[in-house]
């Protein structure tokens, strides 16, 4: 399934690869031009045939209870950023938030706090 074309190359598109991390399945966002590869099923590293290293994780913002769907990786690609709902359970109560994420070169998706 393509998702957009790349923001990073020309010529790449964004598809969707299904990964098992620990063992557990997980979508994988990439460009067409990267390959990734892993020795252990943990760490997944850029291959050397590589010509992008595009890459956002589903799970990139679990830590805020986020898993990103295909319509929001399709409409991070198109805009510049999107508002999505996160998760906090401080203090033993769950109070959801919104705030903005945006395209990040290192880590693939970065929430912007105010």
């Amino acid at each position: 399934m393509i998702l957009g074309e790349c923001p990073y190359c020309s010529g790449g598109n964004i598809e969707v690869r299904d990964k098992e991390v620990s063992g557990k399945k997980v979508k994988l966002y990439a460009c067409s031009n990267a390959s990734w590869v892993s020795e252990d099923g943990e760490l997944y590293e850029l291959s050397t045939n590589a010509s992008c290293d595009f890459k956002i994780w589903q799970n990139s913002l679990a830590r805020y209870g986020k898993w990103l769907s295909y319509k929001e990786v399709r409409e991070l690609l198109q805009e510049d950023s999107i508002e999505v709902e996160l998760l906090s359970k401080k203090y033993a109560k769950k109070v959801y938030y919104k705030k903005f994420i945006t395209l990040d070169p290192e880590y693939g998706v970065s929430v912007i706090w105010d």
